[in-house]
């Protein structure tokens, strides 16, 4: 895809994407390998989707670095929002989620002890996760053109 661009160095890694209107719920999003539209699903249902998609690939990393078989890895993630603020209404809450739950269920060969751990080490190791624990900063520039 034209403009993409993952730059590195060293360990640190810089991830693009481009998004273009499509309409006032519709958002193609372009990245280094594919694209997809975000619209029929809502940009806060994405957000979720991507936490539940990053437990999932990291999940499945760690569990065959720790030689354990996973048959079947399911996430359930919910968030709870106030929409007054990014509806436009008075209100003091925040416009992101309050609160983001995860439940993971997993067919594994392994013991509770063994499942916690590997949890820990997942939610450790989830970028998305961290992403939205951290506090990450984000930065909107905007342009005429």
């Amino acid at each position: 895809m034209d403009g993409m661009a993952r730059e590195s160095t060293a360990s640190e890694t810089t991830i693009t994407v481009t998004g273009r209107s499509e309409g006032p719920k519709r958002t193609t999003i372009e990245t280094a390998e594919t694209e997809f539209i975000v619209g029929d699903a809502s940009p806060l249902e994405h957000l979720l989707g991507s936490l539940a998609a990053c437990i999932n690939v990291i999940g499945h990393l760690v569990a065959k670095e720790r030689g354990m078989v996973v048959r079947g890895l399911d996430v359930r993630v919910e968030g709870d929002i106030d929409a007054a603020r990014y509806k436009g209404g008075e209100t003091d809450s925040r416009a992101g989620f309050g609160s983001i739950r995860a439940h993971v269920t997993v067919d594994a060969d392994a013991d509770a002890d063994a499942l916690a751990d590997w949890m820990a080490e997942v939610e450790e190791r989830c970028p998305v996760a961290d992403n939205l624990d951290a506090g990450t900063d984000v930065h909107v520039e905007v342009e005429r053109t």
